[in-house]
């Protein structure tokens, strides 16, 4: 029978991944880490609009009203300019968001949590190339992880390939043209074990997009979902949505096309189409869900602090994870 870590030894296990991860990207991608906020003034144009669908938790104090952070994307590059960052460096945070219209399930719950990161490039990085450097860069840090975490507990049974598998959303769905974007990614997850899909966000030949994204952060030919195949799940599972971020160019193209051009007006948008933020490459790397697929856990709420349904709760402990 394999060994289970009980509760105490979780918690334990927990902190010592994270700091052991951290310094891997401190070290991989040069950043620093940073206290981060956990809501942002409604009107700034910093708030993730995520898909376009989801609320935000929202608040007023006096007149102003405020919104709890789906993400940071926004924030970490307005920070990097007002903070004066040099070229090819960068800040992580740990960011802790609300997400109520979220649908729960064993790697999804209200709650997220995820080291948000950001890096100061040149224009002359804008390439898939150095999208697949950073990439790269991500994944040994991932390794190093893996096999530290192994050292610690010998019954961890994981084992990562050597490389990512790259592949853009046309031509995976070129490969499987009949499948839908989902049924393609565990398709390939579950071949190559480790997969980053390239372009996410804008229409493939089908007409369809791949996944929908946010029009003024992600440039969507500069960007992408990193997946492990999760043998305790049995499934994909995405722990990463990254990407080089909008110019003044692809910030009025992808606003156009997803029919909001009237958040130009927005402060975090004019500062953009000014040039008056640096141009940076960064994402969100899903805490809880790198940390159960590192320990081999099974579901969010043996790694994850949150709060639960009743009907979660009821289902959780009959499959006696609480």
């Amino acid at each position: 029978m394999k060994k289970e870590l009980n509760y105490f030894q979780t918690l334990k296990a927990i902190e010592e991944i994270k700091k052991h991860f951290e310094l891997q990207l401190e070290e991989k991608l040069s950043l620093i880490k940073v206290q981060s906020p956990l809501f942002v003034k409604t009107d700034s144009g910093l708030q993730d609009g995520l898909t376009g669908v989801e609320k935000g938790v929202s608040f007023t104090k006096g007149n102003e009203k405020f919104e709890i952070v789906h993400s940071l994307a926004k924030w970490k590059r307005d920070a990097l300019g007002r903070y004066g960052f040099p070229l090819h460096t960068g800040l992580y945070t740990d960011m802790k968001a609300i997400r109520k219209d979220e649908i729960v399930d064993a790697t999804h719950s209200l709650f997220v949590e995820q080291w948000d990161w950001e890096k100061v490039i040149s224009k002359e990085d804008r390439t898939i190339s150095y999208l697949r450097k950073t990439v790269i860069s991500i994944y040994e840090a991932l390794k190093q992880t893996l096999a530290y975490v192994k050292e610690k507990h010998s019954f961890i049974t994981i084992q990562l390939p050597e490389s990512v598998f790259f592949i853009t959303s046309q031509d995976l769905e070129d490969m499987y043209p009949d499948k839908a974007a989902k049924e393609r990614e565990e398709l390939i997850v579950k071949d190559k074990k480790v997969v980053f899909i390239i372009g996410i966000g804008d229409k493939l030949k089908s007409g369809k997009v791949h996944d929908l994204r946010s029009p003024d952060y992600d440039d969507w030919s500069l960007n992408g979902d990193l997946f492990v195949y999760d043998k305790e799940l049995k499934k994909a599972v995405e722990l990463s949505s990254m990407g080089i971020r909008v110019d003044e160019k692809s910030l009025v193209s992808q606003l156009e096309k997803a029919g909001k051009l009237d958040k130009l007006k927005l402060p975090y948008h004019q500062k953009i189409q000014k040039c008056q933020l640096p141009y940076t490459i960064g994402g969100g790397l899903g805490l809880s869900r790198i940390l159960m697929f590192l320990l081999e856990k099974t579901h969010i709420a043996e790694i994850q602090a949150s709060s639960w349904e009743d009907k979660t709760i009821k289902e959780l402990k009959d499959i006696r994870i609480l």
